[in-house]
């Protein structure tokens, strides 16, 4: 009998998956030891790093781009005074520490302003070769190290002139919130910059002096670890299939100091997707480390870890049982029913058929047995002619309970555990106590966004401000040109046009350009298109050749929505001062407003002033079963959309989050799946290998009792439902020889019956 046929191997893999399915029960359900502390709070730190990363990198490719087009723009046009340059580069651009021209081929410095930019690390390498004009990081005298950005200004029939301007690489201005520290760390593990230590050292007790030596010294331990990892590929750096940040990123744990451990998370300067154009950021190797210290939380829960236990109890209870029911009504039978055949297909057929009392075993043992009382009396029938005996046993009563009934009954037995656990188990509401820790970091990073868009509209305001002065004052083609250069060159633009003092549109480059208002209360950057398909996003720069023009760029809503997608931050909108959307990381519709008046009132809430500017707002809002975790930014700061009214809103369902009663909800309704899946596998395999099959054969078995030799049985399986077939087919042929010597004996008796 074949190892890999029969009834046999399904009943044996169902109780190999129960006892699996029932260890690993006790393994994610029982008794664990205890997480320094949630993983929802480790994965937050660690996209908190990725933020700031990607906040890092777009500062610094915005800063390299800012001086290759200015340097660019200026080529282009008319030779301009050094002093000149340095002076609108100031203006339009508050970001450099200090500016530079020099002459390249003697190396005299034109005109300088703001700090002193070193020049002994200039060379002929720096300036020519693969790398030409690449920035670099140099240390100052004072131990602070700067980017150094170069661009050069080519006019004709001039010496070449060199523009630097250098830059802190200093950590992003955004809100760390009460605890959390950050530091830019270079590929050796030096710290660079570091935010969120100068508020605590206004500390006065020696106790908080201690920690924060402590965090310190944390924090230039961990540095170090994260350098390291950060030099690994980014996609070995992650399981497969995970996506998210293109960089290296990840958490650390570090040690504990008077209840609290320093939790971290690391990110490297990427590029914002593979397919883009490569980070200038991307290549400086730097990477950004967030740390938090964290209160190590106990869950308390310890009852309904032991629950855990009891389920894996039940199941292995549960699955002896129905292993039980399987092997007593069919796989029993089944094995007697193939030992009874190949006894009587042998020809020992002194001892009567022992008929299984139910089911379709029973029915073939009943065909099994008038088979016998057949052959049996054909045997000792001598009488030529006379009856063969086939109606000698009366044909016993047809059972109609058949094999799917074990099934069905085994079926219930595991349902029984998997319908309790999958949906009963462990089930939360909306009493879930959620680490605080998830409602600081969702209102800090929505912050860290409001800040991004913020910075992102105001250098469009700025770039426009710089174009702006590229325009003619009458040359409507050269305006065009322009016009059409700056938009292939910025993505974030679907329209650049010139419009006049009465809003009338002079020049234009891209899609068809929107109404613009000339009124002076009317903010630079504004919204437009109430009751249109799309807002229309418009900044604005005055045109200094024409009076009372004005360059105008619409800036792409899937731009802003861009800025807006971050994982583990839920759904992202942008909303004007009436609560409207402007942008969204997902779906929405123009000027919709918030899917919850709770977020509304959210919003509302953070656009309070305390003080000179309005706060961040962060809650747990909590509706029934349902637990959401809500923040709001508005636009604070500098800038030209400092004051424009908009803020960033985001919120996401709390079940989300990994901590250890959804995880444990999460596990629950896997471990009621796996144990579904099982009982579909096995008791799938015993229908389709053995139940059905069995059937047939009932049916075939009696068809042969009651006289029908002529259909040929053919066995499909090398088990026992095949090898009962075969014995069945030698009966048949043995029944057929049997009628046909005694039909021979027949015609051989009727010549000699009428004499001569």
């Amino acid at each position: 009998m074949p190892l890999l046929g029969g009834i046999r191997p399904p009943i044996a893999v169902l109780c190999v998956l129960i006892l699996a399915l029932a260890a690993l029960t006790a393994k994610v359900l029982g008794p664990s030891k205890d997480a320094v502390a949630p993983k929802a709070v480790l994965t937050s730190q660690k996209h908190f790093a990725e933020d700031g990363a990607i906040a890092m990198r777009a500062s610094v490719d915005e800063r390299v781009a800012d001086l290759d087009r200015t340097a660019k723009a200026l080529s282009a046009g008319e030779p301009v005074k050094p002093e000149r340059i340095l002076s609108d580069l100031g203006r339009t651009y508050q970001k450099w520490t200090g500016t530079t021209v020099l002459d390249v081929e003697s190396g005299e410095v034109l005109a300088a302003r703001g700090e002193t930019i070193p020049l002994a690390w200039l060379d002929k390498d720096v300036l020519t070769g693969k790398g030409a004009l690449t920035p670099r990081m140099v240390r100052l005298e004072t131990g602070d190290v700067r980017l150094m950005i170069m661009a050069v200004l080519d006019w004709k029939d001039r010496p070449q002139q060199l523009l630097l301007a250098s830059s802190s690489l200093s950590v992003p201005a955004i809100n760390l919130g009460q605890f959390r520290t950050m530091a830019v760390v270079a590929k050796d593990g030096e710290v660079l910059a570091t935010a969120g230590f100068e508020r605590a050292e206004a500390l006065n007790s020696d106790q908080e002096r201690k920690e924060l030596a402590f965090l310190q010294k944390q924090m230039s331990q961990l540095s170090d670890q994260a350098a390291v990892r950060a030099e690994q590929h980014p996609v070995r750096a992650k399981e497969p299939g995970s996506g998210g940040y293109p960089g290296v990123s990840g958490t650390l744990v570090g040690k504990e100091y008077n209840g609290r451990v320093a939790l971290a998370g690391y990110a490297s300067l990427a590029s914002a997707n593979p397919e883009e154009k490569k980070s200038v950021a991307a290549g400086l190797g730097l990477t950004v480390v967030s740390l938090l210290p964290v209160v190590q939380e106990e869950t308390g829960e310890s009852d309904r870890e032991l629950y855990g236990l009891v389920a894996a109890g039940v199941l292995v209870a549960l699955g002896l049982l129905a292993a039980a029911v399987l092997w007593t009504t069919v796989q029993r039978p089944l094995l007697r029913l193939f030992l009874e055949s190949r006894r009587i297909a042998r020809g020992d057929r002194t001892r009567p058929v022992t008929v299984p009392r139910w089911g379709e075993a029973a029915r073939i043992g009943a065909a099994l047995e008038r088979l016998r009382q057949q052959l049996d009396t054909e045997a000792d029938d001598a009488t030529p002619g006379g009856s063969a005996g086939a109606d000698a046993a009366p044909r016993r009563k047809k059972i109609r309970i058949g094999s799917r009934g074990p099934l069905a009954l085994t079926l219930a037995l595991l349902l029984v555990w998997c319908v309790p656990v999958g949906l009963l188990l462990n089930r939360t509401d909306g009493s879930v106590s959620v680490p605080m820790t998830m409602v600081n970091d969702q209102r800090d990073r929505t912050d860290l966004i409001a800040d991004r868009v913020r910075r992102a509209l105001n250098e469009a305001q700025a770039d426009l401000v710089s174009t702006s002065h590229l325009i003619g004052a009458d040359d409507a083609s050269a305006t065009g040109r322009t016009l059409q250069k700056a938009l292939d060159k910025h993505t974030r633009y679907r329209a650049l046009y010139v419009v006049d003092a009465d809003g009338k549109v002079i020049s234009k480059a891209g899609a068809d350009p929107a109404d613009w208002s000339t009124d002076k209360d009317e903010p630079l950057v504004r919204v437009s298109g109430k009751g249109g398909k799309e807002p229309v996003v418009q900044a604005a720069a005055p045109v200094q050749e024409r009076k009372g023009a004005t360059l105008v760029g619409e800036i792409r809503v899937e731009f802003l929505n861009s800025l807006l997608a971050r994982p583990g931050l839920g759904e992202v909108r942008v909303v004007d001062d009436e609560g409207l959307t402007i942008a969204g990381s997902d779906g929405f519709l123009a000027f919709e407003k918030l899917p919850r008046s709770s977020l509304t009132d959210i919003v509302r809430a953070a656009g309070v002033r305390v003080g000179a500017d309005p706060v961040e707002t962060g809650l747990l809002l909590r509706d029934g079963s349902k637990v959401t975790v809500a923040a709001a930014a508005p636009f604070s700061g500098g800038g030209i959309t400092a004051d424009i009214g908009w803020t960033v809103v985001s919120w996401q369902n709390a079940e989300r989050f990994q901590i250890a009663p959804y995880e444990r909800e999460d596990r629950s309704v896997l471990a009621g799946m796996l144990g579904l899946a099982a009982i579909i596998f096995s008791l799938g395999w015993i229908y389709l290998v053995v139940v059905r099959p069995l059937r047939a054969l009932a049916t075939s078995a009696e068809k042969l009792a009651d006289g029908d030799l002529k259909t040929v049985l053919y066995p499909r399986y090398a088990d026992e439902v095949g090898a009962v077939v075969r014995s069945l087919e030698l009966l048949r042929q043995q029944a057929q020889a049997h009628r046909h010597n005694q039909a021979r004996r027949t015609a051989e008796v009727q010549p000699g019956v009428g004499g001569r």
